[in-house]
């Protein structure tokens, strides 16, 4: 054992194939529980739409014009009472439309309001702890300007605040736009596997599920205890998701309360994309990774999980690292001194590296009936290669500056997933093979 660790090579190599088992078996356990697991069937599934709290929507909202009109007809087609519903719309220095578009709406429905920050655009973090202050529901909720929710999407968010130790819960987004590009299809194979396993499989074994910045929110006590939102984060959703645990409260997924969005088109933008999330689920895990191993809310299994969610985004950099080590070996003939290092490089880079991620999302693609799409599990590996070059960048920059772009990303948004056609007047899919109801999904 000495004369193994001894050798540098040597520790590299099981330092990263280590790694990368811990991830193999996260993958499996969730494909496996998704595949063969009972339901674990929770008491607040029960009292949806009989548990009806004030309820405070809040959606931020930077140069939306194209979209903002959407979601706000939507949210007055909701079913949830009326009386018990508050919708704030944060027009965070908007220069096009967006203001006078929800003005509009307030001006004809007393339940939604418009906070106008003139000094805005200093990001959704802001926006939303300006949103809170003027809020008065028990629950709040939040919702993306792109977003078009199920007609009864309240009540099932809602529910689970029935338990009192439950202070944060997250919705299911699906991807309406899924035939616009290569792109936006493989973001429909992720979503689908991030949500329809990964989410459920993490709530139904007690760990933790991830509140993923919309379709989703907080009691408001838990809010003022924390704080808000944190403006210096990138990944204001995960940051806030670890502050709600780290404060004795439960997270749970809600795989039925289902919202639609629309997806990244082209790589330019994907890469932006990814590079934010990496970029702020990085400056999460030094922020947090200590505070979690020292928590005393968290049981052994929790801090395991949580710690392999808040380094996920290293994942694609160690792959990159094992790559180079590899080429290295070659080249300099560096030799590695036992077989069972051997034996467990060879395990973990044929199961990890090719076979347990894409098991995850073509499970979830095929338990969810869509299968039309499994063709494209072969495009995930390139999606891979880019994320590892995009992690890397994501990782240099947060070391070197430690700082980061904290206004608003926008992602151009055209409406046309709710306007040409993906949805008609009564908010159902229209037929059609471009036009068509994403599988699995369900409006009313």
């Amino acid at each position: 054992m000495i004369d193994l660790l001894a050798n540098p090579f040597n520790i590299l190599v099981i330092l990263i194939s280590s790694i990368m088992v811990a991830y193999m078996f996260r993958h499996l356990i969730f494909t496996y529980y998704a595949l063969f697991g009972k339901p674990q069937q929770r008491a607040y599934s029960r009292v949806a739409g009989i548990y009806q709290p004030k309820v405070t929507v809040l959606i931020p909202a930077h140069n939306e014009e194209a979209v903002i009109g959407n979601i706000l007809q939507r949210m007055t087609e909701l079913t949830y009472p009326k009386d018990k519903l508050e919708v704030i719309v944060i027009d965070d220095g908007s220069v096009d439309k967006t203001g006078e578009i929800a003005d509009e709406f307030a001006e004809t429905y007393d339940y939604i309001k418009v906070i106008h920050r003139a000094n805005g655009g200093l990001g959704k973090p802001a926006a939303l702890n300006d949103g809170i202050k003027f809020s008065t529901g028990e629950i709040i909720l939040t919702f993306d300007a792109d977003y078009y929710p199920q007609l009864d999407i309240i009540e099932k968010l809602v529910a689970p605040f029935v338990d009192p130790e439950v202070g944060t819960v997250q919705g299911r987004v699906v991807v309406v736009n899924e035939d616009d590009s290569l792109v936006s299809k493989i973001v429909t194979l992720e979503r689908i596997g991030g949500y329809r396993v990964d989410q459920l499989a993490r709530d139904h074994l007690v760990l933790i599920p991830q509140y993923g910045g919309t379709v989703g929110g907080f009691r408001k006590e838990l809010l003022d205890k924390v704080g808000g939102w944190d403006p210096t984060m990138l990944a204001e959703d995960t940051d806030l998701t670890v502050r709600s645990i780290l404060s004795g409260y439960q997270v749970r997924y809600v795989n039925d309360a289902e919202c639609y969005e629309e997806a990244v088109t082209t790589w330019k933008a994907y890469w932006r994309q990814r590079y934010r999330w990496a970029k702020g689920h990085m400056q999460c895990a030094f922020k947090h990774l200590k505070s979690v191993f020292k928590s005393r809310h968290l049981s052994p299994y929790e801090k395991i999980e949580l710690t392999l969610l808040l380094c996920i985004y290293f994942m694609p950099i160690l792959v990159l690292a094992g790559w180079i080590v590899g080429v290295l070996a070659y080249l300099y003939e560096l030799k590695v001194t036992t077989p069972y290092i051997l034996l467990l490089t060879t395990i973990t880079y044929s199961t990890v590296g090719s076979f347990a991620p894409f098991f995850e999302v073509g499970t979830a693609a095929y338990l969810d009936r869509r299968r039309r799409i499994l063709w494209l599990l072969p495009f995930l590996t390139f999606a891979f290669f880019l994320m590892a070059f995009c992690c890397t960048k994501a990782l240099i920059d947060l070391l070197l500056t430690r700082d980061g772009n904290h206004r608003w990303t926008h992602t151009l948004h055209n409406g046309n997933g709710y306007r040409n056609g993906y949805f008609n007047g009564n908010g159902s899919h229209n037929g059609g093979r471009r036009n068509r109801k994403p599988r699995g999904a369900r409006l009313l």
